[in-house]
């Protein structure tokens, strides 16, 4: 079977004929094909099947409030004792409320709180400790913000009642299969959702992690994913993809997903990259502690947005915002 990977590009030159990638701000002529049994090469992408390109080319639809046709930040809000990226800094609750509230001030489009660790090696959190951790902090942002909130969790009960007070997302590491209960809940009640690709669970997903193809691998299975939600009532228009970096994937994982990023609009749903302050980054920066890997996380995510990925999931929202602003500004700048 083919994959198709669109070749992305955001030079001011742009040739006649050039498509529109997902309706966003890339545009691409060219094509890699993709195949398990056999050599990769390029075509013109005039010459895509007619569903491929339609996927390729399709705007999309705005999800839980948010503009898919330029990059959205997504600001994390982890509201747990043992956070990899925080050490649980955000755990008591003013200091979260005042965090997220900044977020929002600082360009953050949507806030995505959680209420569960799922850094590698950590252990299931109970429903009703993982509600109580979330549900008053989204009720309490809801009073007073209208920024859309995503609820972080893999458990029915838990985004209920986020949903319940304000949550206009559910985002799930284990792309709906944790709880039987979650997808069903989500159709019900016409909520979006984010379907995340892991490998295994939080606490044995970095125990050696395997794969044939890790690229087409995380795409056969995020389309399955994809397909099985279409068949429970959630149209693809409401689902957002995410190949999960870090979860269950070597440095050479991350980096094989990161390069070809683009292959992942052609399942023709928007595009999540949530890359922020992980590990792989500090192996590769030398940056042990994660608060100091920023620029590290800046140049992922800007390589991220080149190849038109549509949301990023970051705990530095300023930071990101001013990388944006940056490249927007170098886009937009007249021609000489």
């Amino acid at each position: 079977m083919p994959y198709y990977r669109p070749i992305p590009r955001t030079d001011p030159a742009r040739p006649a004929g050039a498509l529109t990638l997902a309706g966003g701000w890339c545009w691409f002529d060219t094509v890699e094909v993709l195949d398990r049994a056999a050599p990769s090469y390029l075509m013109p992408a005039a010459d895509l099947p007619i569903e491929a390109l339609h996927r390729l080319t399709t705007p999309r639809a705005p999800v839980a409030g948010l503009d898919m046709t330029a990059p959205q930040i997504m600001g994390i809000l982890n509201v747990t004792p043992d956070s990899f990226s925080d050490g649980g800094q955000h755990f008591d609750p003013e200091v979260a409320l005042a965090h997220a509230r900044q977020m929002a001030s600082d360009g953050a489009a949507i806030l995505d709180v959680g209420g569960e660790s799922t850094r590698p090696g950590a252990a299931p959190v109970p429903v009703e400790d993982e509600i109580t951790r979330t549900a008053p902090i989204i009720s309490a942002l809801r009073a007073g913000l209208t920024t859309p909130i995503s609820i972080d969790t893999r458990k029915a009960a838990v985004a209920q009642a986020a949903h319940a007070v304000g949550a206009n997302l559910i985002n799930d590491v284990a792309g709906l299969t944790y709880d039987p209960a979650l997808a069903p809940y989500a159709a019900t009640h016409a909520l979006p959702v984010c379907v995340m690709h892991a490998q295994g669970s939080p606490e044995t997903m970095q125990q050696d992690p395997r794969y044939d193809h890790v690229l087409l691998d995380v795409y056969d299975w995020l389309a399955a994913r994809i397909e099985a939600l279409e068949a429970l009532g959630i149209p693809r228009a409401r689902i957002i993809t995410d190949p999960g970096i870090g979860f269950g994937k070597t440095v050479a994982h991350n980096l094989t997903l990161l390069q070809n990023l683009s292959l992942f609009h052609s399942l023709g749903c928007p595009v999540l990259l949530g890359a922020s302050r992980k590990r792989f980054i500090g192996e590769i920066s030398r940056t042990p502690v994660a608060a100091d890997r920023i620029p590290g996380s800046l140049a992922v995510a800007l390589g991220g947005v080149a190849q038109g990925v549509q949301i990023l999931r970051v705990h530095d929202v300023p930071e990101t915002r001013a990388a944006l602003d940056l490249w927007r500004a170098t886009l937009a700048a007249p021609r000489a």
